[in-house]
């Protein structure tokens, strides 16, 4: 990037980053404490999240690019709708911490094992790594006095895998924002219909309407906007491995912010899971 001797915030490639990782780690902590500090449900947090995304989005898109239109996919607003979903009936009982852990796990597993099948060739470093990580994940669902529990993990789980593959149809769609601004669009209508499942009564209040929207508009909107801009700075393998920092930023903020204790078991798993990814997005 050329020099310029006025800073600016819209341009900066560093700050533009820490700003979209704050965002991702943001949507975890909103998530967690809407849905155990608040009476509202996990599809009512879903469905405002997802259409303020949408509005949000549209906003960007229409102020940024103005020869643009949202596009999205059936196929990726159905991905989105699925780890959205996941995403808020896991929080019920993960914490901030755990959940963006097995996320971030579920995520990275999910893209480099849709790698291996479709021909990419791992170094003995790298299986070292991915082998590693899948441990240090194995380590943390293994049952024990703090493991978490077994269905928000695999709710957790499915979130990944869907993000996962969002991320994979994303890279071949082009014109991230606009497509993603689309997929929310899709998704937003979509997420309704899940509120017609049994037993499913939505349950609202001003507060977690409230941390659903600043989830949907600011960490999630305004958050994969800041990002798309910042990955023109980055290169593909550096971008992978920024994000490694999200479940570090997600577990030092959730015990500053909601009072989650670390324990030894998720301190050891997130050394054996980030570590081993690091090692292979780097030895690539």
């Amino acid at each position: 990037m050329a020099a310029t001797s006025r800073f600016s915030i819209t341009s900066h490639p560093v700050v533009l980053t820490m700003l979209a990782m704050l965002a991702f780690a943001g949507n975890s902590l909103l998530c967690r404490q809407a849905l155990a500090g608040t009476s509202i449900d996990p599809l009512s947090f879903t469905l405002i999240r997802l259409c303020s995304g949408a509005i949000v989005l549209t906003l960007v898109l229409r102020l940024t690019s103005s020869q643009s239109s949202p596009r999205g996919s059936l196929k990726m607003a159905l991905a989105l709708l699925g780890y959205a979903l996941g995403f808020s009936l896991a929080y019920v009982q993960l914490s901030a911490a755990t959940g963006a852990l097995i996320l971030f796990a579920a995520v990275q597993v999910c893209m480099l094992s849709v790698g291996l099948w479709q021909g990419d060739k791992f170094t003995t470093p790298q299986w070292g790594g991915f082998f590693t990580a899948m441990a240090g994940l194995i380590y943390l669902l293994m049952p024990g006095v703090s493991a978490p529990p077994v269905l928000p993990a695999a709710l957790m789980s499915v979130a990944g895998i869907c993000w996962g593959f969002y991320s994979l149809w994303g890279k071949q769609a082009g014109q991230p924002l606009a497509t993603t601004t689309g997929n929310f669009l899709l998704a937003a209508p979509i997420s309704l219909l899940a509120l017609c499942i049994p037993g499913m009564a939505p349950d609202w209040d001003w507060q977690g309407v409230m941390f659903a929207v600043l989830s949907g508009a600011l960490t999630s909107g305004l958050g994969y906007a800041i990002w798309y801009h910042a990955l023109a700075y980055l290169q593909p393998t550096s971008a992978a491995t920024i994000q490694l920092s999200v479940p570090v930023i997600t577990a030092i903020l959730g015990v500053m912010l909601l009072a989650e204790p670390l324990t030894p078991r998720l301190i050891l798993s997130a050394v054996a899971i980030l570590g081993g990814i690091l090692l292979v997005i780097r030895c690539k």
